[in-house]
């Protein structure tokens, strides 16, 4: 789209800014959503809402409509997220052993997604460009939003045993089950390390799944190395879920964050000092398969320090963190690839601020000891 459409680099950060602002916004009115209809009809009319624009961004090259479009996407995206994190944070009250490998493969369900749209784009670009039609990646789009209407049917099909579930786990709390749980509420100064540390994840991973497959194609990799590459990463996200299940159990302060934000500072500085192919390689599959659990850690920690009916304002909160990051680090990160150095020096960038958010995560600690 960037080549077809004449983007700049900074233009191309825009899009995922504009998605993350909307993003921020949906974060903010999820809890109001979350009380009025419950966690299934937000997860399946947000999964929904998702795909139908995602099929829209076929139709449109003009850049104030992609804008709008990317802009709603991310306000129903952060519905989707937020709900369905709840969900897998409520279903780990029945099993707490396992709640951190449940969570992981939530997030790392993700890594479907990308393993999926790792092989649907390329044959979708090919099959356009045999049509020699004008913007051929519009196939791309539809492509992918047929299958995520496919995974929204699914979800509508399991939606009656989810309520019910959901139903009993409700009544549970109300009865008191969860009182001998009790953690202090969600103190702003008490959580400062950490939310620092997730808004800093936000601003350095998102500069890394703007702009790698562009640096790929400026070093010169094929289309069978790209699609490599993201399948990997999509694979790794996967793999994800058992590798950091026992991190997000034991640690109830920011230490599963600050660790996991290090290792994708590693991952992301990689491209900036080797083109090296196994290298890049090397870097997909160690930032697939952290990226996501990072996220699943500041779910874990808001279970770990806050009584159930807390956790949808404490996720919610941690998600607004998250969209303020994702709004500054693609326009960032462009801006700075405009410039000399180019994408290089823009990655630099996205991990120093993945390190920055290490440190300070490291910080936190738990808001009520046991």
């Amino acid at each position: 789209m960037r080549e077809d459409l004449s983007w700049t680099y900074t233009l191309a950060g825009s899009m995922n800014t504009f998605n993350a602002v909307g993003y921020l916004v949906g974060a903010l009115i999820t809890p109001y959503m979350l009380k009025r209809w419950g966690a299934v009809q937000v997860l399946i009319g947000g999964a929904f809402i998702a795909s139908l624009l995602m099929a829209l961004t076929g139709f449109f090259s003009e850049t104030p409509l992609l804008l709008i479009q990317r802009l709603l996407a991310g306000g129903v995206s952060a519905a989707v997220f937020v709900s369905g994190g709840l969900l897998a944070a409520k279903l780990g009250v029945h099993w707490p052993s396992q709640s951190g490998l449940l969570l992981g493969l939530y997030y790392g369900g993700t890594g479907w997604g990308i393993a999926l749209s790792a092989v649907l784009v390329p044959v979708a670009l090919s099959a356009a460009d045999e049509q020699a039609l004008a913007h051929p990646w519009a196939w791309a789009w539809w492509g992918l939003a047929l299958a995520c209407f496919t995974m929204t049917l699914v979800l509508f099909f399991i939606r009656l045993p989810m309520k019910r579930w959901t139903d009993e786990l409700a009544l549970s709390e109300m009865n008191g089950a969860t009182d001998k749980h009790q953690a202090a509420q969600m103190h702003w100064p008490d959580w400062v390390f950490a939310l620092a540390g997730y808004g800093l994840f936000g601003v350095g991973y998102i500069g890394y799944m703007t702009f790698v497959v562009a640096v790929l194609r400026e070093q010169g990799a094929s289309a069978t190395e790209i699609t490599l590459f993201y399948a990997s990463l999509g694979l790794a996200v996967l793999a994800s879920s058992r590798i950091w299940a026992g991190l997000l159990n034991r640690y109830r302060g920011g230490q599963s964050l600050s660790i996991l934000n290090a290792l994708l500072s590693l991952a992301t500085v990689i491209p900036v000092i080797t083109s090296s192919w196994p290298m890049m390689l090397v870097s997909g599959v160690l930032f697939g398969g952290v990226f996501l659990s990072v996220v699943a850690s500041t779910t874990a920690m808001v279970k770990h320090n806050l009584v159930p009916s807390q956790w949808p304002a404490g996720i919610s909160v941690f998600t607004v963190i998250f969209a303020l990051g994702q709004i500054i680090g693609p326009t960032a990160v462009g801006w700075i690839a405009d410039g000399p150095g180019g994408l290089q020096r823009g990655l630099l960038f996205s991990a120093a601020a993945l390190l920055i958010g290490a440190v300070l995560a490291w910080q936190q600690k738990p808001v009520q000891k046991k």
